[in-house]
């Protein structure tokens, strides 16, 4: 499932988004984000619409325990 987060980079008007294929990838991304100080406008995926952090946080949980353990 693919996750499109907008955000406000500081000191811009403008409203960016940028991709990412994986829960898990778009809370890396989200966190890298915040660390930067830039503002999360938005986070939507075509499959579950609109969502905050914690929905994005829980459906990351979700998805590691989908995915098949390496050994």
């Amino acid at each position: 499932m693919s996750y499109t987060i907008g955000f406000q980079a500081k000191n811009q008007k403008a409203i960016l988004a940028t991709e990412a294929a994986t829960a898990n990838q778009a809370v890396a991304v989200v966190a890298a984000l915040q660390k930067s100080s830039n503002a999360i406008e938005f986070i939507r995926s075509p499959q579950e619409g609109d969502m905050g952090i914690e929905m994005l946080l829980l459906l990351a949980k979700e998805e590691a325990e989908e995915m098949p353990q390496r050994v």
